[in-house]
């Protein structure tokens, strides 16, 4: 096992800057996602972590080892990685085991390691297939096994599971878990996919503007965005606007238990104006409600057999549309039913001005 440090690095490739004195430091034996949309650094910083791009400046180091800090430089083959690409870029002349073993010394390549490895993630019998052979889920395993074949202390994976079909996603990603928790290995996994990261990790990196905007627990970062545009990378978000009350906040769902006291509400007057995430499952629905509730009128309906996603138009001033998830998808409200609103749990705020283009109950992904 090893841990990975990234200390102050910055890219750029001409006048574009990629990365700007971005620092994440790894744990070993932890799976790290890091989260962001496609032209965020993502793969950047995997390259350079890698070896394969150069830092401009700034420092990795691998398990302790200095690896890059814009001067000193420690060649690919010398850092103990293994490596998956989004394509899994299999040699297509060679078996399933000759892809495996090629990273191998020569008396390796045909032996027990290699399988043991085919075994592990679930290849047993396949060694003789070629690529074109295998499904793209057994094609994302044959490089896995190679990656693990020189065992590596740190594995990365840009975005492996992106060009698979959705019903397959989730099955091989969870297979590749498992083999990547038997190997003990510290892996770094770069996605868009906000449910890949929150379900494979133990910790999820957001890159914002080519740095590290927030480094936590999925349940964490999930409930406790850091910022507004944190909690719409992380899931489908509706924001309204409140007025801090000490530890609660009142808006026009009623009095709301704030989640934590941040920086941003403790220190603001009673009264400020503040901007209230409600995740879609916090917003309960209740066709019984009494004279005194809130209402909203259902507009549309999206039924998903698990669940059901509700989006509703509140009855209160200058509203547009709130997004709300129930798990009762067969009683799911109807289009243009009236149902009652009320909330979940206790609620993250900031100020108002963290979220100057948040519309009243403006519903986002």
């Amino acid at each position: 096992m090893t841990d990975l440090e990234v200390t102050d690095l910055a890219k750029s490739f001409g006048p574009l800057v990629v990365l700007r004195d971005l620092n994440l430091t790894i744990a070993p034996g932890t799976f790290t996602s890091i989260l962001g949309p496609s032209g965020s650094g993502k793969t950047t910083l995997l390259r350079i972590v890698a070896g394969f791009e150069r830092a401009d400046h700034g420092t990795v180091r691998i398990g302790g080892q200095l690896a890059d800090d814009g001067t000193h430089y420690l060649t690919p083959d010398r850092r103990h990685i293994g490596y998956v690409p989004q394509e899994g870029n299999l040699f297509p002349h060679l078996s399933v085991e000759q892809n495996v073993g090629f990273g191998l010394a020569r008396r390796d390549r045909h032996g027990k390691k290699v399988a043991e490895l085919l075994d592990m993630v679930g290849l047993g019998g396949l060694q003789r297939r070629y690529p074109h052979e295998l499904s793209g889920g057994q094609q994302q395993r044959v490089a896995l096994a190679r990656a693990l074949a020189v065992e590596p202390a740190l594995v990365l994976l840009d975005e492996p599971f992106s060009s698979l079909d959705e019903s397959l996603r989730a099955s091989v990603r969870q297979d590749v878990r498992r083999v990547l928790r038997s190997a003990g290995a510290t892996v770094v996994l770069v996605t868009h996919d906000q449910d890949e990261a929150l379900s494979l990790s133990d910790r999820v990196a957001i890159m914002t503007d080519g740095a590290i905007g927030q480094y936590d627990t999925p349940e964490d970062i999930y409930r406790s965005p850091a910022t507004p545009e944190i909690a719409r990378r992380l899931g489908e978000s509706n924001f309204i606007r409140g007025i801090d009350r000490g530890r609660e906040a009142e808006t026009a769902l009623g009095m709301l238990q704030l989640e934590r006291p941040t920086d941003q509400t403790t220190t603001s007057p009673n009264g400020a104006q503040l901007v209230i995430l409600l995740r879609p499952e916090q917003i309960a629905l209740d066709a019984e409600g009494s004279d005194q509730s809130v209402t909203a009128v259902v507009v549309e309906t999206e039924f998903y057999g698990h669940d059901a996603v509700v989006r509703l138009r509140p009855n209160w001033e200058r509203s547009t549309l709130l997004t709300a998830r129930t798990g009762d998808a067969i009683r799911a409200p109807s289009v243009g039913a009236s149902v009652a609103l009320s909330v979940r749990g206790s609620v993250v705020a900031w100020r108002d001005r963290a979220l100057a283009d948040v519309t009243e109950a403006a519903s986002s992904t």
